[in-house]
């Protein structure tokens, strides 16, 4: 029974879960998290350390696209097992970098301080296989406006993220909640969504049967909807 209750209270979240409530010191002052951003998309993910070089990229780069992640409703939310002051030194010092076009990277969203690991634990993002035990690996979470985790990645540390694929998979996500419709395989803002399977057999014969310009069937199962 003990090893049963244990597995429970140390499950890792998963899609669909709520996120894991905390709160936290973050170099943009404390945080009650999700409640602070209710109504809001966030992106929470950690990176290994501070003053690294694969983080310092990412940083430079988030940074790069805090104003389209904001157009979009949505929050980019920082962690690793560093302290504040750690924190302020290491974005102090990426303003003073330039990298690929990217100078002058003010950091405005919160970085979180968690020293203590009770964050990074709650959301699974220390992996001890991989050989450190007191730091995060490259860890993201799409939380949306009600709280709810909707996508996980996990990256190696020696790995740097693809922003344009974090991006992606926001607005797709805001697009099907916004339009009951599915993304296809390698799908792009401005291309062809797919339609919910139908749930009957007179269903199915009346779409496969319809002359909706709108809308194409490779077959009964499988039906676009016409991006215009």
């Amino acid at each position: 029974m003990e090893n049963t209750v244990n597995t429970v209270e140390n499950r890792l979240p998963l899609i669909g879960d709520k996120a894991p409530e905390f709160h936290a010191n973050t170099t943009q002052g404390p945080i009650n998290f999700p409640q602070d951003f209710k109504g809001k998309w966030v992106i929470l993910f950690s990176h290994p350390a501070d003053f690294t070089p694969v983080c310092t990229t990412e940083f430079m780069t988030f940074a790069s696209m805090a104003d389209e992640f904001e157009a979009m409703n949505t929050q980019l939310v920082g962690l690793s097992i560093d302290s504040i002051h750690a924190h302020i030194a290491w974005l102090r010092r990426i303003q003073e970098l330039e990298w690929k076009g990217y100078k002058n990277m003010e950091v405005k969203f919160p970085l979180i301080e968690d020293l203590s690991m009770s964050v990074s634990s709650k959301y699974g993002m220390v992996h001890p296989g991989t050989g450190n035990k007191t730091a995060a690996v490259r860890a993201v979470f799409v939380i949306d406006p009600e709280g709810v985790i909707r996508t996980i990645l996990y990256y190696p540390a020696s790995t740097g993220r693809n922003f344009d694929e974090i991006k992606r998979i926001v607005i797709a996500l805001q697009k099907a909640d916004a339009e009951k419709i599915a993304t296809p395989a390698d799908w792009r803002p401005g291309e062809d969504v797919i339609m919910p399977s139908p749930g009957s057999c007179g269903a199915a014969k009346e779409r496969m049967e319809s002359k909706d310009e709108d809308k194409y069937c490779l077959d009964w199962f499988l039906c676009f909807k016409k991006e215009k």
